[in-house]
């Protein structure tokens, strides 16, 4: 059957709204990196905060720099670090990618991979001033 022309002077559904009517778009549409940024803001984001924090209850970490690196460059050996230590330079290196993506099976949520990052980052800087994680609220050094 040969398709008619529209006559109908009303706009056809727009791109707004999908091939099936519907408003937004699905993950598989949106273009690739923009998830992943969302990602990275987030975790930027979740280590500044903790960072600020750690700052305020062990003043020996303020003149210490956080930086924030994908993956180690150096040769692993039986586990990934998720962090590197550098006194000399007065900086603690998180690695994004081992933080965000050894999280055991079933636990690679938004709250899962937000504490797993808290959690380096408290670690690294606990390790950083020979202090144990817990100790966060204790000031006698």
């Amino acid at each position: 059957m040969p398709r008619r022309p529209r006559t109908s002077a009303a706009p056809r559904r727009g791109a707004r709204h999908g091939r099936h009517g519907r408003l937004g778009r699905s993950e598989v549409v949106r273009p690739p990196l923009a998830p992943l940024d969302g990602r990275i803001d987030r975790f930027d984001l979740t280590v500044g905060t903790a960072v600020e924090f750690l700052r305020g209850t062990w003043p020996e970490l303020q003149d210490v720099r956080f930086e924030i690196g994908a993956m180690p460059a150096f040769e692993a050996t039986d586990e990934v670090p998720r962090w590197h230590l550098d006194h000399e330079k007065q900086r603690i290196v998180l690695f994004r990618l081992p933080i965000e993506r050894l999280l055991p099976p079933g636990h690679d949520d938004g709250s899962h991979r937000r504490m797993a990052i808290e959690s380096a980052v408290f670690r690294a800087a606990a390790e950083y001033v020979g202090r144990e994680p817990w100790d966060l609220g204790g000031h006698d050094h």
